[in-house]
């Protein structure tokens, strides 16, 4: 194992450097918009190479998988067709944009930016817990730690043969450049109160697009416009955007949307603009439609799943519906339509009363539930008043798409900071580590 200790020292001096390099998250909590930190450990997660080397394929064979599925979707619907996938479980998708119907990417990617959220087994297999297409965020957090971990001890990185993440800002703009449509490469953003606004003015300034919000742009004779400050307009070629479908615009989608860009939906569409995610690609995000990637897997690529899901039930389909009745103290039951930790619980956690009133709100609603097999997911030490002490912790690996998949050799690790419980997310009071894959 990596010797970290003289890393660990400095973990107070690296959390205060970023408290005033600002790296926080927003939470709106009553209607009011309050920033906290993510708190960081500096006892990194690590990943050997031949362990690396596996999730790689797995997570390129997910991706490419997906990107197919999507394409399915709004176009030949063959995977429905061929009854592999429920009709009704995709149109019931709150992913699902009839908008998008016939709608054809620049070079067919549909999912530019995947964030894939993992645990890893006590015996040391590896398992995906949830695909995240839409607005995957997290990255910046692990890249600016691991650049001031560098600056607080230099040596621990000379001597312990860890992989580079400096990278993550390459590879992205290699996926920016891939689809521009010709013009500029803008990062769209919803404005300096969105719980990740660092991370879109960080990768801003790493990559060198400029950072917007909707008031900045324009469409004009079928092409998207930035209005700059000095009063020049520039084309835009691509535009990595960090708003979510609906808000994105009000001809297309939600009329009351004031962040969103009328008609840039129309010119990408005509394939004058690259969004980066494309709206749309949440009917694959779904935690749904989640259970059936290995059989997309099957049938898209002809290859055997690499990386398994958790084992997972639909209560829409009655002998699993049977199976969660019988087993529900054991499973943890996710909303398909939540995130961030939301709309998660444990069967072992509720009360008579509680327990009776979700059965009965399954019944009535089966398409809205998964049921998941509660994973022994292994503990990672973290730093809790100078001692070292065990919590649960999650890998959010990020899968980029250009010509061909990138995985990111590194990701962001989550943990619990409630020695407790199995949520790790930072909405829920969860802290993050730097993840070291080594480079031998």
């Amino acid at each position: 194992m990596p010797d970290t200790r003289e890393l660990t020292k400095h973990t107070e001096d690296i959390n205060e450097l970023l408290a005033r390099y600002g790296v926080k998250f927003g939470l709106y909590k009553n209607g009011v918009f309050k920033e906290q930190l993510f708190p960081f450990d500096a006892i990194p997660r690590v990943i050997s190479a031949a362990d690396f080397a596996e999730l790689e394929r797995g997570l390129k064979q997910r991706v490419m998988a997906l990107n197919c599925f999507i394409a399915d979707i709004y176009g030949e619907k063959k995977i429905i067709r061929d009854k592999v996938v429920p009709e009704e479980f995709v149109f019931d998708s709150p992913g699902y944009l009839a908008q998008c119907e016939g709608t054809k990417p620049p070079k067919g990617i549909w999912s530019h930016i995947s964030g894939i959220d993992l645990v890893q087994a006590k015996d040391g297999s590896w398992f995906i817990l949830e695909d995240n297409l839409r607005v995957p965020s997290g990255a910046s957090y692990p890249m600016i730690a691991r650049e001031l971990c560098r600056r607080a001890s230099p040596r621990t990185f000379q001597t312990n043969g860890v992989a580079e993440n400096r990278d993550y800002a390459a590879l992205l703009r290699s996926a920016m450049d891939h689809v521009n449509t010709g013009g500029c490469t803008v990062i769209l953003t919803p404005g300096r109160y969105n719980a990740a606004y660092f991370e879109h003015s960080y990768l801003a300034e790493k990559t060198g697009a400029h950072l917007v919000t909707g008031s900045e742009l324009t469409v004009e004779d079928g092409f998207l416009w930035f209005n700059g400050y000095d009063g020049r307009k520039e084309r835009v070629g691509t535009v990595y955007r960090r708003i979510s479908d609906d808000y994105l615009d009000p001809m297309s989608f939600r009329a009351d949307s004031l962040i969103g860009i009328p008609h840039i939906y129309e010119v990408f569409r005509q394939g004058n603009v690259a969004l980066m995610n494309a709206p749309g690609n949440g009917v694959a995000d779904d935690k749904g439609i989640y259970y059936f990637v290995p059989r997309m897997i099957k049938y898209y690529l002809g290859e055997e799943p690499v990386l398994n899901n958790a084992p997972t039930y639909l209560p829409y389909y009655e002998k699993d519906m049977q199976y969660v009745l019988e087993k529900f103290d054991s499973l943890v039951l996710k909303d398909v339509a939540e995130a961030g930790g939301y709309g998660v619980v444990f069967g072992s956690k509720m009360t008579k009363e509680q327990k009776a009133d979700f059965i009965a709100l399954l019944r009535k609603e089966p398409r809205r539930f998964i049921a998941q097999e509660v994973i022994d997911f292994r503990d990672l030490d973290i730093m809790e008043n100078g001692e070292a002490v065990p919590r649960k912790a999650d890998l959010r690996a990020f899968v980029l798409m250009g010509e061909e998949p990138m995985v990111w050799k590194s990701g962001l690790t989550r943990f619990s900071r409630n020695p407790d419980s199995f949520i790790v997310n930072s909405s829920q009071g969860g802290g993050f580590k730097d993840t070291w894959v080594l480079s031998h």
